[in-house]
């Protein structure tokens, strides 16, 4: 793979055919948005321009975006409004829950903006959505993505203890990159996000997922699996990284499919309990697809 330096004036490599998205037919998909805009509620599908959106719409499934649409950071791969954020909403859990038993789902991906401004992150306000689907529904299966709440383990403390199956933190890309690729987020603090949610809750599935294309070479991904596997994390996601506007970072390479299922290949056989890689893989796409011992 290329070790090129990331210029935002680099000449983007031409997509391949392989990185198709299909207009959305299915009744479904529309009846999936006019639920999401009736109950005021925000997706990550749409706000961060995932490709995979009509897809899932079309299967009646969606990732819940909580605490608003406006991230108090600005990263260079991500879609997402980066704006002073509004006050949270206080009945925005109980619309999420409404939204999970209207979906009749089984299995929920609950994520949200950073909220630096707020002391704790936004830990308390993932606990309330938590604890409002499971009053609705105790057998769903919840799956919460969250950002790093700056490594401080009394805000992952409280998102524990309200009781996801599946604690997702992106790492997002390997190390060197780190800096250009994330705002304010560190490597090593991430990583240190993922060792405490495993030491907090041993029960709690860890979960962490990366973007491809971004200049990182083989052995930088491969540290990145061992790095993962050292903390304790059990299922990873690789996906193509697609540039979401001309403002964001370009594409340095598009990699094959056939690479992405022998990177598949080398994490199952580092350990992780379930690996899911393909150009359109995102954090939450086929979610269900792994299914968390019952506690």
């Amino acid at each position: 793979m290329s070790c090129a330096k990331i210029d935002p004036a680099l000449h983007q490599p031409h997509k391949p055919s392989w990185i198709k998205v299909r207009l959305p037919s299915n009744p479904v998909f529309f009846s999936t948005k006019a639920l999401i805009s009736d109950l005021r509620l925000h997706t990550v599908c749409e706000s961060a321009q995932c490709p995979n959106r009509w897809e899932c719409w079309s299967q009646g499934t969606a990732t819940f975006m909580i605490a608003g649409d406006r991230c108090t950071r600005a990263c260079g791969f991500c879609a997402v409004t980066t704006a002073k954020p509004f006050a949270l909403e206080e009945d925005e859990p109980q619309r999420v829950a409404e939204a999970v038993q209207r979906m009749k789902l089984k299995h929920v991906v609950i994520t949200a903006v950073a909220r630096d401004d707020l002391e704790d992150g936004g830990a308390n306000h993932f606990a309330r959505v938590i604890r409002a689907i499971r009053d609705a529904d105790p057998s769903i299966i919840i799956e919460v993505l969250v950002p790093d709440f700056h490594a401080d383990d009394s805000s992952i403390q409280i998102v524990l203890d309200a009781g996801p199956e599946i604690y997702n933190h992106n790492m997002e890309t390997v190390e060197r990159l780190t800096p250009l690729v994330r705002s304010r987020a560190k490597y090593r603090t991430s990583l240190q996000v993922l060792r405490w949610a495993k030491e907090l809750s041993p029960k709690t599935v860890t979960k962490s997922g990366i973007m491809l294309g971004l200049g990182e070479t083989e052995p930088e991904i491969f540290q990145t699996m061992d790095d993962l596997r050292e903390v304790g994390c059990q299922v990873l996601t690789m996906g193509q990284y697609l540039r979401p506007t001309p403002d964001h970072l370009p594409v340095v390479e598009f990699i094959t499919p056939q690479q992405f299922d022998l990177y598949g290949e080398i994490a199952r056989k580092k350990g992780f309990a379930h690996v899911a890689s393909g150009p359109l893989v995102r954090s939450s796409y086929h979610a269900a697809d792994f299914h968390p011992v019952a506690r």
